[in-house]
């Protein structure tokens, strides 16, 4: 399918062919008919892509501020790596569409396929011919709305919102600043609500616009716009100014907060609705008493995972108008003829013209309001979307890797760290051959086969697990995803390289366990990579292997999350300790050369702080503090050991030092912070070609897993739990399972 996108770090705008999303449960994908394109906030992300990166850094200093405070944790080099992947990527564009559902998914039969329907979201509405949305971001087009119409419906939502923000009344009074795009739709919102309206903006033609929507008076913010526009509310008002202020406008000045000062009466509300400077000015406000607030997008509901896309609706009464419920009210009010926007079209255009389209709007050749994307029809003859997920390079993939020739290798996920950490370096083998990629979004699977010469790119996993000419398969997803793909992929007879954790809970290991014995194929790997960390590898041979066991203490200051994670989302992922302890827990076991054999955990003040104790069967003894209310500046990690006289600290993975009688070694990491992906990836293929061992055991993966969920049951119980094989399935092992006896397996 022809997807409109952006490269972040060039400004390049262009269309590309990408696969076709697959429809995934709880939504449904729908063919695209229209596609609005939002004059303010795309325009203002294609201007930020064409500044230099001195000027994206000023525009974005909240990025800037993220960016530092990685290097200081995550080191420079790969700070820079995260960022240049974050930039030279394609990025989509579009959130608000009308389309054909052309399939269901489970959970979304409330749809049928043929319906017309309008989509929200940056995601999800994206300006493309195909699109998967969620039950909650899509709703159905009232009989007699145009369709060019309905896909305005996003926008509109948004306008809506604002309006509800200022909880406008019959009679009041409102000044509108900004009247393009969403300023026009505040317009006729708040008019059909019964409110009489003034307006500001810069150009004439806009001003002319709401006034044609029934606007009193709409001027320019200079000194006769401004004075003009306050004797019209004067007269209105008896004095007293604006009841409202609605915020539309955008850009660096300050003045769409001073006039709201100037115009609103006492004790006024000014709502927040487009992305302008808000340094309000203190005396004015504060004799006023104004009342200041934010309107965020399309209402309640908005960013929230658990109703965009599991789509858990918030009761009406106690939410009377969610960000779905005014997509529908807007398209309500269009289908009887109480709000038009017709007017506010000002052309539409062939979706394969958008880069020209962009460049006339950016340049200002092409001054409009509304401007709309058309999609062409499919034929009778085009094939469905189904079977067009994939997308082949031009030229052929290499044969199928066998015995000690090269490994053809399978991607599902290729998200920021996979893209950063894992696959520059399988690139650059020559024993390995990338050959299909499949992510949720096309977009990024594309990114993946551009960057990195993917013979093929789907949005399916399916494609990737079917795939027979696959030697490995690589899966970087989400967490809750990874003991179903891991026993999929076994089944499959696939090597396979699983980023942590391996399972979230014992009935997934058990799963896997199962799976293994059933198959006969163990040739798995979990992404515990802080082993083959050069520096920690060279650490280790200086402080010995101890031969009547080691303490051991491992701090990890892992920082707050931030309020879009989906680590947030526990119910689905697990806890975020459940997620990384695997990491520390594997880097602790090898070190002292043992097994977990219990683990005892205690929370930390802050929510997702874990204290867990591990006793090994050699007798040494590990503590790992994972705190995340520490300052985001300290290094990220810091492990201390000490056995037989001998001590040992790493600092971060840029430093290293061993005590041993009257000597310090001092190791520094050459290159940068290295903490292992290189070499782990290295060991994995090499084991898979050539028949090897795996370079982790299998044994060695089952008890960091187990005794990483003990930590969490530990929590919970409030006493040690034991880690033991058998208490992966309930009880012993059946015949067979010699890979769980792992302290007799352990090297």
């Amino acid at each position: 399918m022809k997807q409109i996108a952006q490269n972040y770090k060039s400004g390049e705008l262009t269309v590309l062919d990408v696969p076709a999303p697959a429809c995934r449960p709880g939504g449904v994908l729908v063919r695209s008919l229209f596609s609005l394109i939002s004059s303010g906030t795309e325009m203002m992300k294609l201007t930020e892509a064409k500044l230099s990166m001195v000027g994206k850094a000023r525009a974005r200093p909240d990025q800037v501020r993220k960016v530092m405070e990685s290097v200081s944790q995550q080191g420079a080099v790969a700070t820079y790596k995260k960022v240049m992947n974050r930039l030279d990527s394609y990025t989509p564009l579009g959130y608000s569409l009308c389309g054909v559902v052309v399939e269901v998914g489970r959970g979304a039969e409330e749809f049928r396929v043929g319906q017309l329907v309008a989509a929200a979201g940056n995601e999800y509405a994206l300006h493309a011919e195909y699109n998967w949305v969620p039950v909650n971001m899509c709703v159905p087009v009232p009989r007699g709305v145009l369709p060019e119409h309905a896909a305005f419906a996003t926008v509109g939502a948004i306008a809506m919102h604002g309006v509800r923000r200022a909880e406008a009344q019959l009679g009041d009074t409102a000044c509108v600043i900004g009247l393009g795009l969403v300023g026009q739709l505040v317009v006729r919102l708040l008019i059909a609500s019964g409110v009489r309206v003034v307006g500001l903006d810069v150009i004439g033609d806009r001003c002319r616009f709401a006034e044609k929507a029934g606007a009193m008076l709409c001027a320019a913010p200079t000194d006769e716009g401004l004075e003009a526009v306050h004797r019209a509310l004067a007269h209105a008002t008896d004095g007293r100014g604006a009841d409202h202020v609605l915020l539309a406008a955008g850009g660096s000045s300050n003045g769409p907060v001073e006039a709201a000062a100037r115009l609103a009466r006492d004790r006024a509300r000014v709502v927040d609705i487009g992305k302008t400077r808000l340094d309000l000015p203190w005396n004015a406000y504060y004799d006023k008493e104004l009342d200041v607030r934010f309107s965020r997008s399309y209402g309640p509901g908005r960013y929230d995972d658990r109703y965009e896309l599991e789509g858990i609706d918030y009761p009406a009464g106690y939410v009377r108008w969610t960000e779905r419920r005014n997509l529908e009210c807007f398209l309500d009010l269009i289908a009887r003829e109480e709000i038009e926007v017709a007017s506010l079209i000002s052309g539409t255009f062939p979706m394969e013209n958008a880069a020209t389209v962009y460049n006339d709007l950016a340049s200002g050749a092409l001054a409009a309001v509304g401007v709309l994307l058309e999609y062409p029809a499919p034929c009778a003859r085009s094939q469905p979307p189904a079977s067009s997920r994939t997308i082949a390079r031009s030229r052929p993939a290499p044969p199928r890797g066998t015995g000690k020739g090269q490994l053809a290798v399978g991607f599902i996920g290729a998200g920021n760290y996979a893209t950063s950490m894992l696959l520059p370096h399988l690139a650059r083998l020559t024993t390995a051959h990338l050959a299909h990629v499949a992510t949720t979004r096309s977009l990024t699977a594309v990114n993946a086969q551009r960057r990195f010469g993917f013979g093929t790119a789907s949005t399916s996993a399916d494609a990737v697990l079917e795939d027979e000419s696959l030697d490995a398969i690589f899966i970087v997803t989400r967490h809750h995803t990874h003991a179903d793909l891991v026993c999929r992929a076994l089944k499959a007879g696939k090597a396979v390289f699983v980023e942590k954790p391996l399972a979230l809970t014992r009935d997934e290991l058990a799963r896997i366990s199962k799976t293994i014995m059933a198959t006969g194929n163990d040739r798995l790997m979990v992404g515990f990579n802080r082993r083959f960390a050069p520096l920690l590898v060279e650490m280790k041979s200086k402080f010995g292997q101890p031969a009547g066991g080691a303490v051991a203490r491992y701090l990890v200051s892992a920082g707050r999350l931030g309020a879009d994670s989906w680590y947030l989302n526990e119910e689905l992922e697990g806890s975020r300790f459940n997620g990384e302890g695997g990491h520390f827990i594997d880097t602790l076991s090898w070190l002292v050369g043992s097994v977990p054999q219990e683990v005892y955990a205690v929370p930390g003040p802050e929510h997702g702080d874990v204290q867990a104790t591990l006793r090994f069967d050699n007798d040494s003894v590990a503590t790992v503090t994972y705190v995340t209310a520490g300052n985001l500046r300290y290094p990220k990690e810091t492990l201390d050991a000490a056995a037989g006289g001998r001590s040992a600290r790493l600092d971060n993975f840029h430093k290293a030092s061993v005590w041993a009688g009257r000597r310090r070694s001092t190791l520094r990491s050459r290159g940068g912070q290295d903490k292992g992906q290189q070499a782990e990836v290295v060991e994995f293929v090499e084991a898979i070609r050539t028949g090897a061992p795996m370079p982790i055991s299998l044994a060695s993966l089952t008890a960091t897993t187990i005794a990483t969920i003990a930590a969490g049951e530990s929590l919970l119980s409030g006493r040690p739990e034991r880690v033991q094989a058998s208490c992966v399935q309930g009880g012993p092992p059946p015949p067979g399972a010699q890979h769980l006896a792992y302290p007799s397996l352990y090297g």
